[in-house]
């Protein structure tokens, strides 16, 4: 770091991305991208916008935030449209925790939650997953802190029913609760209509992985209209335009796209399905997941290598160095063939370590 950077920042440690690789060509399962791109039209309206880039894109994103509570079943007033869940989860913590008012999640999640805490100087705690990777609701019951949770987690794809999570929310009703719905499309529950009954709720959405807008960096956030408002003054202390023109109506036109949507989130279930009994068959344990991802780990070969030896295959999935973890790779759920391919080549793997 260079002699100008400032003290507070001295010790945190940043946020690690997926490979996005350019040395060749792979079968990408490592960054929970969908497989299938958009339909022409949200590419054609993406297009359309492209000639008005001298142009300030709307601040409100006005179209859009309609269109999404709409779909939502919510008000205008109660969502608010980010450049990737990521920012929505960023004005929250900025927004929310201080402190005197610390944030509570599992110690194995989103790696994104810790960064957040410790770019905003934000006291945080990690609550241990249990011994089945499973988040235990009694953990977070009128524990009078604000508190997230990736529902389903990730990287462990597993899921909290609505009951528990309701159970957490309205026992801390002096604290956000939180719950980041990035993977819900895929099996998951939402906690959306809970908004009306609690004004502490807090969910965040994304359009990178049901609605294939990785590249676009669209999200959300959808709460009582109060920390809508409350998320609006960060937003606008910060990037009134948060959410360019084209990715705005790529959005638009990608939530006129219902058939395409449910189409698409039921051919990933259904290759999850598919993958997970062969990578059961080849003696993996498997994680019950609600996500577009698998979390697996074999007893014959390590997860570091495994992903090596993949990679070097031409298939890239992601492992973790937290020890806990660290046997386990997360697989993205792509098309058929790719599923076909990486179960063909995790075999060989297998075998050659025999």
């Amino acid at each position: 770091m260079s002699k100008f950077f400032s003290a507070k920042y001295a010790a945190l440690t940043p946020y690690v991305p997926g490979e996005q690789p350019k040395d060749a060509q792979y079968i990408k399962l490592n960054t929970n991208e969908s497989p299938f791109a958009p339909p022409a039209s949200v590419v054609a309206a993406a297009k359309q916008e492209a000639g008005k880039l001298h142009l300030y894109s709307d601040p409100e994103s006005a179209l859009l935030t309609k269109k999404a509570a709409e779909v939502w079943g919510v008000k205008d007033t109660q969502i608010l449209m980010t450049n990737g869940s990521d920012e929505a989860l960023n004005f929250a913590f900025m927004a929310f925790c201080d402190q005197t008012h610390p944030i509570v999640f599992p110690d194995i999640t989103y790696g994104f939650y810790p960064v957040f805490a410790e770019l905003n100087g934000i006291p945080y705690e990690k609550i241990p997953l249990k011994e089945d990777f499973s988040v235990d609701y009694h953990d977070y019951v009128g524990i009078s802190k604000n508190i997230v949770i990736a529902n389903p987690n990730a990287p462990t794809g597993l899921a909290l029913p609505l009951w528990q999570i309701e159970e957490i929310v309205k026992s801390n009703p002096d604290n956000v609760v939180i719950i980041d719905e990035a993977y819900v499309d895929f099996g998951g529950e939402s906690c959306v209509p809970l908004i009306e009954k609690y004004d502490n709720l807090l969910i965040t959405q994304t359009f990178s992985k049901s609605r294939s807008l990785a590249g676009a960096r669209l999200g959300l956030a959808i709460g009582n209209e109060t920390l809508i408002a409350d998320l609006n003054t960060v937003k606008y202390s910060t990037n009134p335009y948060n959410v360019n023109r084209m990715t705005a109506a790529a959005g638009y036109a990608a939530l006129c796209e219902a058939q395409w949507f449910e189409s698409n989130c039921a051919a990933i279930q259904e290759n999850r399905a598919y993958t997970a009994a062969a990578l059961k068959k080849m003696g993996f344990t498997v994680l019950d997941s609600k996500t577009n991802f698998l979390f697996a780990k074999s007893d014959k070969i390590g997860g570091r290598a495994l992903y090596e030896k993949l990679k070097a295959k031409g298939v890239l999935v992601r492992q973790f160095n937290a020890p806990r973890i660290a046997d386990f790779v997360r697989i993205t759920i792509g098309t058929k063939e790719q599923m076909d391919a990486l179960i063909e080549r995790t075999a060989e793997v297998l075998e050659e370590e025999k």
